[in-house]
């Protein structure tokens, strides 16, 4: 035990001295979809010449007085677990498990140890929030509040100032100081990497009882926070050039015109097959610097083609990916940046492709923070092998837009599902008191892209039972780790429903006199461009709902508090129940005023009306990134074709347990004080959900928790 506490302490030193002298890259707003903002322009450089001192010194100071730290830590944990009646809590989140399906599958016999849990601990719906959003829902999950109090209600937020989208969930400041020498650029501060999720999640509270907790891969963890435990980022991570995941699409023949989420590129042929360059990121230690970028050349002459790339040559087995390959982009005066990515090679009538995924940060290099401590991630690079860091890790748009087929997409998810379940199993073989938290995404990734497949035949109308079966094998494999002093919850954020019909609500907004375009203007300008604020009451961007132009809150506002108040009224009236007049079908089910479903501090950040879709319709694509389309209502013809943003009342998620759930309608908001009160840590009053589980009339024996 001593020995690896010690080598934890002296990588952990190694790796601050490596991120202290490291200069990273300036990231770049993206100019793609609203899922793919990355987390703001202007952010330079996570490293600086000061933190060379610092880092080393701090490595230093951190090898030399861990000993002592370790005996404090020991003797205040004894004293943080004397009122626990558990020793151990593990909550493994499954994003998206839908409970219409679940029943079903149990029905058929299929979930054998879903079933084992229901029969001897409990199974209940799970309410989720509204909206019915990852970012949302497991925000809630961490903090027990609802969204007012917490300051998540969709992926975006919008810049009050310039009507422009924001990433809700972190937001960057570049350096403060800056060196100039002649065509160098050199920071002399840090940036500022802040998280926008407000209250403090069940994790901190534990923590700062000495109750340790190891929280995996769950949403809004970017940047990571400081607390007694251990933590890799999840959702909203950015990609190596500051976006949500942009993927690069290599041919001979162009075949796309502009994609959202990604970029195409030819391949210019040579002697034996290909060459290209793979951009990276912004060179922003020189003036006008451009983008950073590595040449391959792709060799298709050999079986199987070879790509050969930064002095290293790779197999590349058509239609199989690559293990993750270290990307080295070199910037001026030695300073290199870090990602990985995966490689798949196809071939096409026109020739080969080669498919590239976005370019992660590379855990064993981290260039932003990702885990924490910082040295975590590297960690478990060492321990376990490279793995994807991206916060949306499956490319969801590369399917949509046909740089990669379903087979290509589904070996995608289940490579990175298997990270999960090592790192997963991992902190349970290390874990003997505490919480073990993780989040599977995979669920919620594959019922996306094939909800259009379930029960309609063909080759892929049994991949969302497979999913279902699969994530049965993995709470089998957890339940291992359970004993009578262990608590287990498998919980989802929400469930599924299909996503057949978009509506676009500014369209709708721009028929009934609430927007109005500039003259001249199409509507087809994303990001609410061509918009006439002087005119326009009410507009809509992301997925949440409305938002009203409030004089005083938005820059050219010109509704006031007063009239907001009757017109959110208004709004909610004429939405609820608003029919499709082309399927003869209710499209809203209802629609909600912000104030008849939130109260907290953050209340005026929230969508003025939240809308809650009928079962098979959503936000459409163009009203998600702030378009004015022809129709309000249109076909959905991407391959993501399951959805979740729809009335909450439609869409709750699962949670099952090896102990009885005393609670008949469980909300999500629940899990965190939940969780305090299995390790007897009082429940702040601000909470608002309550624990679930019938109690129990004594403590885990003393000498168990020590």
């Amino acid at each position: 035990m001593m020995t690896r506490r010690a080598g934890f302490i002296f990588m952990a030193a190694a790796c601050f001295a490596r991120l202290a002298c490291d200069l990273f890259f300036h990231y770049r707003s993206s100019p793609v979809a609203f899922a793919y903002i990355g987390p703001g322009a202007g952010f330079a450089f996570l490293g600086s010449f000061l933190a060379v001192i610092g880092g080393l010194a701090l490595g230093l100071i951190s090898v030399l007085t861990w000993p002592f730290r370790l005996i404090w830590r020991t003797l205040k944990g004894r004293q943080g677990y004397k009122n626990a009646k558990i020793r151990k809590l593990i909550f493994l989140g499954l994003d998206g498990l839908d409970p219409g399906l679940v029943e079903r599958f149990l029905g058929e016999g299929k979930l054998p140890n879903f079933n084992r849990l229901r029969e001897t601990g409990g199974f209940r719906r799970l309410r989720t929030t509204f909206p019915a959003l990852s970012p949302v829902a497991w925000s809630t999950f961490a903090t027990g509040v609802n969204p007012a109090r917490h300051n998540m209600f969709d992926f975006l937020n919008r810049n009050l100032r310039t009507y422009l989208p924001e990433l809700s969930s972190a937001r960057v400041r570049g350096p403060r100081r800056i060196l100039k020498l002649g065509k160098y650029r050199f920071p002399l501060s840090r940036p500022v990497v802040e998280i926008r999720r407000k209250s403090r999640t069940f994790w901190q509270i534990l923590g700062e009882h000495q109750i340790s907790s190891t929280v995996l891969r769950v949403p809004i963890t970017f940047p990571p926070e400081k607390f007694h435990g251990r933590m890799l980022s999840a959702m909203c991570t950015p990609d190596l050039l500051g976006t949500q995941g942009t993927f690069a699409l290599f041919t001979t023949v162009r075949t796309h015109g502009s994609m959202e989420s990604g970029n195409e590129y030819l391949l210019a042929p040579c002697s034996d097959g290909y060459t290209g360059k793979i951009p990276g990121p912004q060179n922003s230690m020189l003036e006008n610097g451009g983008d950073l970028a590595i040449a391959f050349r792709l060799n298709v002459s050999t079986h199987p083609a070879i790509l050969e790339i930064g002095g290293e040559r790779h197999p590349l087995p058509e239609g199989e990916y690559t293990p993750w390959i270290s990307l080295r982009f070199a910037a001026p005066l030695g300073v290199k940046v870090h990602g990985i990515a995966r490689f798949l090679l196809t071939r096409s009538e026109e020739g080969p492709r080669l498919y590239v995924t976005p370019i992660n940060i590379d855990p064993e290099h981290p260039a932003l923070p990702i885990s924490h401590p910082t040295f975590y991630a590297t960690y478990l690079a060492k321990l376990l092998g490279e793995y994807s860091t991206l916060g949306m890790a499956e490319d969801t748009w590369a399917l949509n837009e046909g740089a990669i087929d379903e087979a290509a997409f589904l070996d995608q998810a289940y490579l990175t599902y298997q990270e999960r379940e090592g790192m997963f199993f991992s902190a349970l073989d290390h874990t003997r008191r505490g919480v073990v938290a993780c989040v599977f995404d995979t669920t919620d990734r594959v019922q996306h892209m094939f909800f259009r497949h379930l029960d309609r035949g063909g080759p892929y109308a049994k991949t969302i039972e497979d999913l279902y079966r699969r994530a049965d094998e993995l709470v089998g494999k957890t339940l291992q780790y359970v004993d009578e002093n262990t608590v287990l919850f498998v919980l989802s954020d929400h469930g599924f429903a299909s996503f057949e019909r978009g509506v676009n609500l500014n369209t709708w907004l721009r028929d009934n006199g609430y927007l109005f375009l500039k003259e001249g203007a199409a509507g087809e300008g994303e990001y609410l461009r061509g918009i006439d604020w002087r005119l326009t009451k009410a507009y809509t961007f992301g997925l949440a709902g409305i938002y009203i132009n409030q004089k005083g809150r938005e820059s050219e506002g010109i509704v006031d508090r007063r009239e907001a108040a009757a017109l959110k009224r208004e709004l909610a009236a004429k939405l609820s129940g608003l029919r499709d007049p082309e399927r003869m079908r209710i499209g809203i089910r209802k629609a909600w005023p912000s104030d008849a479903l939130y109260s907290g501090p953050y209340l005026d950040a929230a969508p003025d009306v939240v809308i809650g879709y009928e079962n098979g319709y959503r936000a459409s694509w163009d009203a998600a990134v702030g378009k004015v389309s022809a129709e309000v209502f249109e076909d959905n013809r991407k391959a993501w074709s399951g959805d979740h943003c729809i009335d909450p009342h439609l869409v709750p998620g699962v949670l099952f347990s090896n102990r009885k759930i005393a609670a008949e309608n469980p909300g999500i908001e629940d899990m965190a004080p939940t969780a305090l009160e299995l390790f007897g840590v009082p429940i702040p009053p601000y909470m608002e959900g309550r624990p679930v589980l019938r109690p129990k009339p004594s403590p885990v024996p003393s000498e168990v928790t020590v």
